[in-house]
């Protein structure tokens, strides 16, 4: 029995594209939201106006998130299909040169020049389209750009993030609104940090400290700005 079968592998990097705007979408939801939250209350509002600036928030932050990743990821996607396209023509109208090109990068990778060759025209024989995206362009269907799953993944993960510094305002105080929002979230953000290092087998510690100390900066601004002008008013 081949040793591959008996040593399966298993690399992270496929998660990429959806991990990635997952855990944006979920760090913006709790950030955003909660900074709102604690700006809005620390200008001592009602429960029910921070609750409706909240909702408010959620709703146009998962918006703007989808928007943003569908645009964004568009763009990508849309560079991707015209360099593709651009490879097919020449493939088409020169496809000696093509060959010697891909033969080329194997040399520059180490291989030896008649294997190098050898395996750029096995390649090509069988998809040199295929070859050309994965080993001149980097494109390959790992890191290929998704536009819809990276909007409806961030939208959604936005709504959960920013459900629950929401949560916190149903079930806080009023005179405490403030401080426990801002430490929940501080929390949330810190467990987010943790899942999105461990689901993308990075340095837990690392990821943690960094989401926790950019969203304790966030709310301290937010919290800080809302009382100045609460007081002024």
């Amino acid at each position: 029995m081949s040793r591959l079968h008996v040593h399966p592998e298993s690399h992270l990097v496929a998660r990429i594209g959806w991990l990635r705007a997952a855990v944006l979408g979920a760090n913006d939801g709790i950030i955003s939201t909660a900074s709102l939250i604690v700006g809005v209350a620390a200008a001592a509002a009602t429960r029910n106006d921070v609750l409706i600036a909240g909702v408010a928030g959620l709703v146009a932050g998962a918006m703007s998130m989808a928007a943003g990743e569908y645009v964004s990821v568009s763009s990508q996607s849309d560079t991707e299909q015209a360099d593709l396209a651009r490879e097919r023509k020449e493939l088409s109208d020169n496809p000696a040169f093509e060959r010697d090109e891909l033969a080329d990068i194997y040399i520059k990778r180490g291989v030896e020049q008649s294997l190098a060759r050898q395996v750029a025209e096995q390649l090509m024989a069988k998809d040199a389209l295929t070859a050309h995206a994965r080993d001149e362009l980097g494109i390959s269907e790992i890191t290929a750009a998704r536009p819809i799953q990276a909007a409806l993944t961030s939208a959604m993960m936005f709504s959960v993030g920013a459900a629950m510094p929401l949560l916190m305002v149903v079930l806080s105080p009023v005179n405490a609104l403030v401080p426990i929002v801002s430490a929940a979230s501080l929390a949330f953000l810190a467990v987010l940090g943790a899942i999105g290092a461990k689901a993308g087998g990075a340095n837990i510690p690392r990821a943690t400290v960094r989401v926790t100390f950019w969203g304790a900066f966030a709310l301290g601004l937010t919290a800080g700005i809302g009382k100045l002008f609460g007081a002024v008013v």
